[in-house]
């Protein structure tokens, strides 16, 4: 059974850092492309930032220069360090691993973790 464990969302003030974990557990890590995506009230999922098997990373605009993501294939987890935290930062933050092997499908999301940039 696939599982995508999150951990590391809190409440934090404008210009903290929180630092997400996603653990992965049921597949072959090496193969998967992860993500990381957020969703705040009442807006549309989006993409935060991505990270390759190699571990290329790129970033959605709104958050280039102050989150960093990275991954361990040794054990299977992958991190979103975030810096410089803003309000409009607040939403669920999921983890998200495609297999990236041709022709597969297979897709996986974590359950979530609240962040929330607050004073």
């Amino acid at each position: 059974q696939v599982q995508l464990v999150e951990s590391g969302g809190g409440l934090v003030q404008p210009g903290g850092s929180l630092r997400l974990s996603c653990a992965a557990s049921g597949l072959i890590f090496s193969i998967y492309a992860m993500h990381w995506y957020r969703q705040a009230p009442g807006k549309q999922r989006e993409l935060v930032a991505s990270i390759t098997i190699p571990g290329r990373a790129n970033y959605a605009d709104s958050v280039k220069g102050r989150f960093t993501i990275s991954r361990d294939n040794a054990k299977n987890t992958v991190d979103l360090q975030m810096n410089s935290l803003k309000p409009e930062d607040t939403a669920v933050y999921y983890c998200y691993a495609k297999n990236m092997l041709p022709g597969s499908s297979q897709e996986y999301w974590g359950q979530g973790t609240q962040v929330t940039v607050s004073s």
